[in-house]
């Protein structure tokens, strides 16, 4: 262990653990030895930290939170594999991660200011990005990626090898089973795109004219005529000085192990 912390007298930091400055970690908390908590990170109280997990500077963890155990993959062998959380995050209770499997990269990322409530699980080899929520109770099966922005309503549940775009936003108790386009809300079991997630991009300070353009390319891009991959192109053409519309695009063009959730009744989808 190095480091100056307050460390309470019940808690175990291993020999190994390397621990920033400010670092307080609470009554019967474990610290194990390949484990790295940055400046000003707070375990509250019976929290867990395995693995070779590297936790950013003035994230904070709450009890019963399980970080960085061994992944829940049966492929799983007991090859070394990573963890890392960015800075600023909150982990409340019961929250779990896991790091990465040799079929995966061997990591799982979350990146800083990311919010978890109450018993949502991260996945082995998932990669979460910036400014991402997870209400109570949201699971992400492994290999998923969340980009910047997204939130997850309460109970939702994430496929395996799932995408889901930034600034999306997936209703509670939702089953995705499809990659959720940037900006899209998806909703129900199975989930379908019901929208735009207009509310959350009015939140962020989106500019009136940006929202009517991603209007405009959504309504394009699931028209009636030809095929998807066809109106992608259109779409693409259409507004291509546009930010918003062009990282719609990209994602639907990379593609992925899943289909697009796409809104109900869409004909000319693959």
């Amino acid at each position: 262990m190095t480091g100056a912390a307050g460390i309470h007298p019940s808690a175990v930091v291993e020999d190994g653990a390397t621990l920033g400055a400010d670092v307080r970690i609470g009554p019967f908390c474990h610290v194990g030895p390949d484990v790295a908590l940055g400046d000003g990170c707070e375990l509250v109280s019976h929290v867990v930290v395995a693995g070779h997990t590297t936790i950013g500077p003035r994230t904070r963890l709450y009890p019963f939170a399980s970080i960085g155990h061994p992944p829940q993959d049966l492929k799983f062998r007991g090859e070394t594999s990573t963890l890392t959380i960015g800075a600023d995050c909150l982990i409340r209770e019961g929250v779990t991660m896991n790091p990465g499997t040799a079929g995966g990269g061997l990591e799982t990322t979350v990146g800083d200011t990311c919010t978890f409530l109450a018993n949502s699980h991260v996945g082995h080899d998932c990669r979460v990005g910036n400014g991402v929520v997870f209400s109570n109770n949201v699971m992400l099966a492994g290999h998923c990626n969340v980009g910047d922005f997204a939130i997850l309503g309460g109970g939702a549940a994430v496929i395996q090898f799932a995408r889901v775009g930034a600034h999306a936003f997936v209703g509670g108790m939702s089953a995705l089973e499809n990659d959720c386009i940037p900006f899209g809300m998806a909703l129900g079991n199975r989930a379908y795109l019901s929208g735009l997630n207009i509310i959350g991009l009015q939140r962020r300070g989106f500019a009136r004219e940006d929202i009517h353009a991603l209007r405009r390319a959504y309504r394009l891009l699931f028209a009636p005529e030809g095929t998807l991959m066809e109106r992608v192109e259109d779409v693409a053409a259409e507004f291509d000085a546009h930010r918003g519309v062009a990282e719609i695009v990209a994602f639907i063009r990379a593609g992925g192990k899943r289909s697009i959730c796409t809104p109900r009744e869409t004909p000319g989808t693959p």
